[in-house]
């Protein structure tokens, strides 16, 4: 009689809301177990409470903020340890800010490539040894349309989200003969709770803007391809269009 097969078990980063909730619940959904990453316990808990409900698949909490860069690789690895080999790792955690390159401060533009550029490569290395050791793993990226069309205003964001695009194809181009797959998501703009963030002045309509669900899908199926395929990098954008 042969054994089950393993069920993929994934870290979410960014998993308390948006295209990290939506995420952890489609993943839970098509029976990958998940480990969720965020600053908020509480919120945490909540999404991993919606994401056993959907059937019967393993979802924790782990409180990490990322912010904290020195401890992310030993943090992460922890996690790694205490849920099982980790198939997936979603890089998802990120920060929007609005502000003139001139207006921009020293200590504002160090958190945002902190958060959004740093704060991956961290991650990554947390899950990367065991990923080799196996000979297999995905890592998905998410990024942002603003790394490849810059918008005005929003200068540290589309540096971070460009230098992210450029870590994720020198990670895949170093770790795709180790049976390792990287994929970069960038999507237009989401009506997520990021609009709400104190570092974030825009006035555009968010009922034009994608929804994290539609974000989520296209996550899932980069994670569910066989094996022997990738997609190395999607764009994903509202059917309005640039907002």
């Amino acid at each position: 009689m042969n054994s089950p097969t393993p069920r993929m078990r994934a870290i979410i980063t960014g998993a308390s809301s948006g295209i990290g909730e939506a995420t952890a619940l489609a993943f839970a959904k098509a029976g990958i177990d998940v480990a969720l990453v965020s600053r908020s316990f509480k919120k945490l808990e909540a999404v991993a409470k919606a994401a056993k409900a959907t059937g019967e698949i393993e979802a924790k909490a782990y409180q990490l903020d990322l912010s904290q860069l020195d401890s992310i690789v030993t943090q992460i690895e922890a996690i790694a340890s205490d849920f099982g080999p980790i198939d997936i790792l979603v890089n998802n955690a990120g920060m929007a800010y609005t502000n003139d390159l001139k207006d921009t401060s020293l200590a504002d533009w160090q958190q945002v490539l902190d958060l959004n550029l740093t704060s991956v490569f961290q991650c990554v290395l947390g899950v990367l040894p065991q990923m080799r050791d196996r000979g297999s793993g995905t890592i998905i990226n998410i990024a942002s349309i603003a790394a490849s069309t810059p918008f005005p205003g929003w200068g540290a964001y589309n540096v971070s989200k460009a230098g992210l695009v450029a870590f994720s194809k020198t990670l895949a181009a170093e770790e795709r003969s180790n049976g390792i797959r990287v994929v970069t998501i960038s999507p237009g703009a989401v009506n997520t709770p990021i609009w709400d963030t104190d570092t974030v002045r825009a006035d555009l309509n968010r009922n034009s803007m994608l929804n994290a669900q539609s974000v989520a899908s296209v996550i899932l199926q980069a994670a569910l391809l066989p094996q022997e395929a990738v997609v190395e990098e999607t764009i994903v954008m509202p059917s309005a269009g640039t907002l």
